[in-house]
């Protein structure tokens, strides 16, 4: 019995050196365009989902899920989320296909993750996905506000709507002022 245990825990520990040695020598292909390995798309997308499950929590979003507040995160959303996730008017875009894990598109398939989910993804990010940690650009309240859009995203109220529209009433821009070169004498 103890040289089936010592086989075993040799066995584990070559396989472990040896995977540790084929990452080392680069056999381990980390470009984005390149599809994953079955091992890597299960264990990190599981790890990544246990990860946000353990350190969430269940905190309830403090901000109200008003008009103006999922407009508010409509606005924040489209300023810096929406070249990754898309927009109502190009859901199918081909930007976030580029990404390996690919990026979740909202408007195709909107988020199914609890508030607090949302929030902490947005907050810290998400480790070799491409997710940024917002927690320095954007407040808490702001975060908040995107967790609510996002929440709310398949049922949008008219103001949130309103954010994603071309601005048809909005006057243009004054045209710009004619540069004057200085003459010489």
């Amino acid at each position: 019995m103890r040289n089936f245990i010592v086989g075993i825990l040799f066995t584990l520990i070559v396989l472990i050196v040896g995977g540790w040695w084929c990452v080392k020598q680069g056999y381990m292909n980390f470009a984005a365009d390149q599809k994953p390995s079955f091992v890597e798309e299960k264990v990190a997308m599981t790890a990544v989902d246990a990860s946000m499950d353990r350190r969430a929590g269940d905190a309830k979003n403090p901000v109200a899920p008003t008009e103006e507040n999922i407009a508010a995160g409509a606005k924040l959303y489209l300023d810096h989320c929406a070249g990754c996730h898309g927009v109502p008017s190009n859901p199918d875009s081909t930007f976030p296909r580029s990404f390996n894990p690919p990026v979740p598109e909202f408007f195709k398939d909107a988020p199914d993750m609890s508030d607090s989910q949302n929030f902490y993804a947005i907050q810290h990010g998400i480790r070799w996905s491409g997710m940024p940690a917002w927690n320095k650009i954007l407040s808490d309240a702001e975060i908040w506000q995107i967790a609510a859009f996002l929440d709310n995203v398949e049922k949008l109220p008219p103001a949130a709507q309103g954010v994603f529209e071309p601005d048809a009433g909005a006057a243009p821009a004054p045209p710009p002022k004619p540069m004057t070169m200085p003459m010489s004498h």
